[in-house]
């Protein structure tokens, strides 16, 4: 069994780290680098830095914090917002990411995800989505940090995204983003089941549990959460010496 890894994500705005509910609701954080600098020391499995309002803007990645972060984390870096083009995965594993997140450009343009694999290879391009129910066991995706609906069918959407060549998807649900009840196990499952590449788990962490829960109760390889480390209402140790005790292999 592969070990399973616990992944702090750093949303951010303006140069700063910050969390919402729902995507609303916005507080500030901290500042990136320190932030991932902490996370470094704690023993997370990556980092994920996701600038949350860059396709909503039209703006690029940010690359200056990139490469700040690279300079202090020895962890598996991925960088996601407002990657567009193949020359933004280029710039953006230049500055010292690990692998590109591409989410809301990858729905309107899907060849970029086929393009990065090849040129990059398919372990530098995660597919970000984010995801929202509409019936039972139907969830459509969103783009634009959950702005607009594409309409777009999420178990349609994962499958094209394999076959495309992207290394992993990081599946995030809008109804549970924030809302610290628990990540949404149905959509999960259904993806985990729909697809062979590796599975984040993200959206709706909440309390200790919740991390092995995931894991015993999906497939999924890993598990992201934001203001439970954030707010340090849990350590990265905390988690995986729960799922430890709970028999899951973690690194």
């Amino acid at each position: 069994m592969l070990a399973k890894r616990i992944i702090p994500c750093l949303d951010v705005r303006d140069g700063k780290v910050v969390k919402g509910v729902n995507f609303e609701g916005i507080k500030e954080v901290g500042d990136p680098v320190e932030c991932a600098y902490e996370y470094n020391l704690q023993g997370a499995d990556e980092i994920v830095f996701y600038d949350i309002i860059a396709s909503h803007e039209g703006r690029g990645v940010m690359l200056d914090v990139v490469r700040e972060t690279a300079k202090k984390v020895f962890v598996p870096l991925t960088v996601g917002g407002g990657i567009k083009t193949v020359d933004d995965i280029r710039n953006t594993l230049r500055a010292g990411a690990d692998k590109v997140s591409v989410n809301s450009q990858a729905v309107q343009n899907p060849e970029l995800i086929r393009q990065g694999a090849d040129i990059f290879g398919s372990q530098c391009i995660c597919v970000g989505i984010d995801a929202k129910k509409v019936s039972d066991n139907r969830w459509t995706v969103y783009i634009n940090g959950g702005r607009i609906d594409m309409k777009l069918d999420l178990i349609d959407w994962v499958k094209q995204i394999e076959q495309l060549g992207a290394g992993e998807i990081c599946l995030n649900s809008i109804d549970t983003d924030g809302v610290r009840g628990g990540f949404d196990l149905q959509m999960l499952r259904a993806v985990v089941n729909a697809v062979k590449i590796p599975v984040i788990a993200s959206g709706g962490a909440g309390k200790l549990s919740d991390f092995a829960e995931a894991f015993l109760e999906t497939d999924c390889s890993a598990a992201l959460a934001a203001s439970l480390f954030h707010f340090r209402e849990l350590t990265i140790d905390d988690v995986k010496n729960d799922c430890r005790q709970k028999g899951i292999v973690v690194r």
